[in-house]
């Protein structure tokens, strides 16, 4: 489903519920920016978007994001940018390929985590705490927690635990939802996390159930799938001059971001095994801003501890004028 949405100019804005991760290292990949449009393809609570549109006043906004709660908020909070703003609700990898043909595209913005009031929101069922099983970023979604856990099969939700989730026993957690969803439907996410509790161990102050809650989130929410395909629009369109932020929070996501970013960089294309270039090189779509990537600093993460995975990599697409 998607929608557009215009903010009221007369409408005051809002202090964000969420604290947007990395704000300062988003701001200085982005230092270049004079004119154009920016798209935050997880727009959220718009945290980082309100502090770019103010410190760039010629840029325009179009944010997207398939939270209905978030959209409403943001529309509000950035209603002081007037015109220079456009909401649009639905999932980024299916708007964003239309965006990249029809708008001149300065930056590219994404924070693939989970917002802390999704989180914080029992209701919404990602807390470990939550009285229900839900996780859907977008609550008409037809796939939920629920579903995942209590109906998939042994064999399906171990691949999700080993892959998704990187859980070295993911059988036997698989084999012990199976058999606790034998006598009634496991219907909480505090349930689910006491029996990873059991199963599971945690590292430090981590608990034992967020690799086996990560796993099932990225598979309700399709989040890797959603990411390959954000790559593939900017690799096919490739924006001129553009640049592209995308923030990560685990290691099969920020995989994925750094094997692209590096591949765009590479000038020669040829075989590894190859004795020597034959394909004439300059084949870079353009530069990472950096080799390696920003994270939150120790007072950052003192503040916010959701920040500590967080990671920053950031790409420019050569410009028009610029050698290919």
């Amino acid at each position: 489903m998607k929608a557009t949405m215009s903010p009221n100019s007369s409408s005051n804005s809002k202090k964000s519920p969420h604290i947007p991760v990395l704000l300062p290292q988003v701001l200085e990949s982005f230092t270049s920016l004079e004119s154009g449009v920016l798209i935050d393809c997880t727009l959220g609570y718009a945290g980082h978007s309100a502090a770019l549109l103010e410190a760039h006043p010629n840029l325009r906004l179009v944010g997207i994001d398939r939270d209905p709660e978030a959209l409403a908020f943001s529309q509000e909070r950035l209603a002081p940018y007037g015109e220079r703003v456009r909401l649009l609700r639905g999932s980024f990898s299916e708007i964003l390929p239309t965006l990249l043909g029809q708008e001149p595209v300065a930056a590219v913005l994404a924070d693939f985590g989970v917002s802390s009031l999704q989180l914080d929101k029992r209701e919404r069922g990602f807390s470990f705490e939550s009285g229900t099983l839900d996780m859907r970023m977008n609550p008409e979604a037809p796939l939920s927690a629920y579903e995942v856990v209590n109906h998939y099969s042994a064999e399906r939700l171990e691949y999700l635990f080993r892959e998704y989730g990187e859980i070295p026993r993911a059988r036997q957690l698989a084999e012990a939802i199976v058999t606790e969803r034998k006598d009634r439907p496991i219907e909480s996410a505090r349930q689910l996390a006491e029996l990873g509790r059991r199963i599971l161990r945690g590292k430090g102050k981590t608990h034992p159930a967020t690799q086996m809650f990560q796993a099932i989130r990225i598979e309700v929410n399709d989040e890797l799938g959603e990411i390959e395909r954000l790559l593939d629009a900017l690799e096919s369109a490739r924006p001129a001059g553009a640049i592209v932020s995308l923030i990560t929070f685990h290691s099969l996501e920020d995989r994925l971001v750094k094997s692209r970013f590096r591949r765009w960089s590479r000038e020669c294309i040829c075989p590894p095994e190859a004795p020597r270039c034959t394909c004439g090189g300059a084949h870079a779509l353009g530069r990472e801003l950096s080799r390696k990537p920003f994270v939150a600093t120790p007072e950052e993460q003192r503040i916010n501890p959701r920040s500590r995975s967080a990671k920053l990599r950031s790409f420019r697409f050569k410009d028009q004028g610029e050698d290919r």
